[in-house]
């Protein structure tokens, strides 16, 4: 075995898997898990916990992966993340746990979150649930969205003995778990649906097709429903378009409603009556995870599909390992190209994309280099499918219908981003709502501060 590099992964053939929703990373057995925890070298200041938004004791957990110690290492994790398995699959290890492991810097960093993956899975099928506070302090919490900033707020409060109930505006919990990353990332049913079953036993209630400001406010949950505080962790789902010419054309989507109607409403299968377009030629714009998921779904449904990115690869926002996969499926990589206007047919159906090349000028306020358009350089994709994929913005129904609730430019919810605190008495927020549209991981991460900052507030009160 060579310790400086990472114990291979098993995945379906690239092939196989564009054809199908299965998962397309099998995980470690427990041989191979207990082979990669070998290669942890035990920092004693380990840097691995620092980049963990959640603070998961990763050398604690890793060790007894390599004794073979399995409950014990779900223990650990369950400790500090609701939704281990969850993270195992989707959070950026690379520019975080695993991107400052010292073991990465004369080979490969450990695979953490393959580790953690192999944990939660290994406990979902051994039946090992977290540990269930059976005291309860009489307090009681709301938490509007059962996304990963809902979920995570409940199971820390639920453990310090709060009775929690989360108000879903949807039919399904797991926000954009369950509506957002489709199923070859994030099997609902093998994975989602055990993580939110382990919150519920916690104690957490979920009470689904609550929307909240419209079947009920904020206001009424503090002064009629006898809620001691209020989570808001209703995420980011309005999504952004360009506001080019031909935008409003049949065959134009934005990723949200593409990926929703074919993740929660399972579009396509024959167990459905949801309708979603089987595009020939579908072009999805934007470099970022969403769009990932959006072409690698449109391929799955038979489509060639090009991904349209302004910028060069360097500065797709996008995980390495979901653009590798998607190269690696046949999705064509259309960079430094932006487009300009969507061509519509005599019937107002999409038709085709026209669009500019780009070259990248001086870094702008994200400190990427700012995309500049090449005067002359346009040219057409012939296309019967446009996905919009540019990012997403807090729906406005809570603030608006929430007075005393404080939002900024962006309408996200203003918050002080160490307990979640909003300008409003009792209400604290976190997660997409407060910062817009974000990673799963940064997301638990505002749901455990607010949990922290809510235990704080009441315990005070």
């Amino acid at each position: 075995m060579d310790v400086l590099k990472k114990v291979p992964v098993r995945e379906q053939e690239a092939k196989v898997r564009a054809t199908n929703f299965e998962e397309v990373c099998y995980g470690y057995n427990a041989e191979e898990a207990m082979q990669e925890a070998s290669r942890c070298i035990k920092c004693k200041n380990a840097r691995c916990m620092t980049g963990c938004p959640v603070s998961i004791r990763i050398p604690d957990f890793i060790g007894h992966v390599e004794k073979g110690e399995f409950k014990e290492a779900y223990d650990v994790i369950s400790d500090a993340s609701s939704l281990p398995a969850v993270c195992g699959r989707v959070c950026p290890q690379e520019s975080q746990c695993e991107g400052v492991c010292i073991r990465g810097i004369k080979g490969e960093p450990i695979s953490i979150g393959k580790l953690e993956r192999f944990v939660a899975d290994w406990a979902r099928e051994n039946g090992i649930r977290p540990k269930k506070n059976e005291q309860k302090n009489g307090k009681k919490v709301a938490i509007v969205g059962s996304g990963p900033a809902g979920l995570s707020c409940a199971g820390d409060l639920a453990k310090w003995g709060y009775d929690v109930t989360i108000l879903e505006a949807l039919h399904k919990a797991g926000g954009v778990l369950t509506y957002g990353i489709p199923e070859f990332r994030l099997p609902k049913d093998g994975v989602v649906q055990p993580e939110i079953e382990n919150v519920m036993s916690l104690g957490v209630h979920i009470e689904p097709n609550v929307i909240v400001g419209k079947s009920i406010t904020i206001d009424e949950l503090l002064s009629e429903e006898g809620y001691d505080a209020v989570f808001v962790g209703s995420g980011a789902g309005l999504p952004m378009f360009m506001g080019i010419p031909g935008e409003s054309a049949n065959g134009v989507f934005s990723a949200n409603e593409y990926l929703t109607r074919s993740n929660l409403m399972k579009a396509g299968e024959e167990s459905t009556d949801t309708p979603i377009v089987h595009a020939k030629k579908a072009v999805i714009v934007g470099g970022g995870n969403v769009a990932m998921d959006a072409a690698r779904t449109a391929l799955r449904m038979g489509a060639e599909t090009h991904i349209v990115y302004r910028r060069s690869e360097a500065e797709l926002p996008a995980r390495v390992e979901e653009v590798h996969h998607a190269k690696e499926e046949g999705i064509i990589f259309q960079l430094l190209t932006n487009p300009v206007e969507i061509l519509v047919d005599d019937n107002g159906w999409v038709k085709g994309v026209r669009c500019i090349r780009m070259e990248l000028g001086e870094p702008d306020a994200s400190g990427r280099r700012r995309p500049v358009p090449v005067e002359g350089s346009e040219f057409e994709i012939e296309a019967d499918t446009v996905i919009m994929s540019l990012g997403t913005s807090p729906n406005p129904l809570i603030p608006d219908s929430t007075k005393g609730l404080d939002i900024s430019k962006r309408r996200c919810i203003v918050t002080d981003p160490e307990t979640g605190r909003t300008s409003k008495e009792g209400v604290f927020a976190g997660g997409d709502a407060a910062t817009g549209a974000a990673t799963v991981i940064l997301a638990m991460e505002a749901g455990r501060k607010a949990a922290k900052g809510i235990h704080e507030y009441l315990s005070n009160k």
